[in-house]
């Protein structure tokens, strides 16, 4: 047996596992979801959870990777479609705070994935250092004020993390979103040069 097909099969188990276990989490919380349903669902033992992930908190970090690499595309396709740079940031912070309600995204990213693995999540310093990019290059072309890049960014990742959590416990869908898009578009306003 060639060592192929094996990683294959393993890469298979893994998106088995982080498949079933996106659906029941999104469905039943993280609390609620059972690893032997999780692991019989997906047609798989309790051990191959424990071999790919550690445990089940190592599987929603998994799954939470999976969510934030599939926002963070979906926020780049944002800025991508905009007709200049600064529309393009703006877009991007409106389309966070939109994410917030989505019911998966707000379950497993901004309640369960918190409370269980904490306030840091992986993913975290890379949004970061991606917004720094994105800011650094806002001051570079004039629109922004200059300003250290890592503060700024994690001046406004802090707001937009903040706020989203804010919005993914709205009881009253809609609410707390107009009134975050509004004051995101003060905010926002006041970093540019110009208008």
């Amino acid at each position: 047996m060639s060592s192929r097909p094996r990683a294959e099969m393993i890469e298979a188990t893994r998106a088995k596992l982080i498949a079933s276990a996106r659906l029941a989490f999104a469905r039943l919380g993280y609390a609620k979801t059972s690893m032997d349903d999780l692991t019989a669902e997906a047609g798989l033992t309790r051990g191959a959870l424990y071999h790919h992930f550690g445990d089940k908190q190592g599987l929603l970090a998994a799954v939470v990777e999976q969510i934030d690499s599939e926002m963070d595309a979906r926020l780049d396709r944002v800025s991508d479609q905009a007709g200049d740079p600064w529309e393009g940031f703006t877009r991007r912070c409106r389309a966070y705070l939109e994410m917030a309600q989505e019911p998966e995204i707000r379950r497993i990213v901004l309640q369960d994935a918190r409370a269980v693995l904490g306030e840091r999540l992986p993913a975290q310093e890379h949004c970061i250092d991606s917004l720094g990019r994105r800011l650094q290059a806002l001051a570079e072309a004039g629109i922004i004020s200059p300003a250290p890049s890592q503060a700024l960014a994690r001046l406004v990742n802090g707001s937009l993390v903040d706020t989203a959590l804010w919005i993914a416990a709205d009881t009253a869908p809609g609410q707390r979103l107009e009134q975050a898009l509004q004051g995101l578009e003060l905010l926002l306003r006041g970093l540019r040069t110009k208008p």
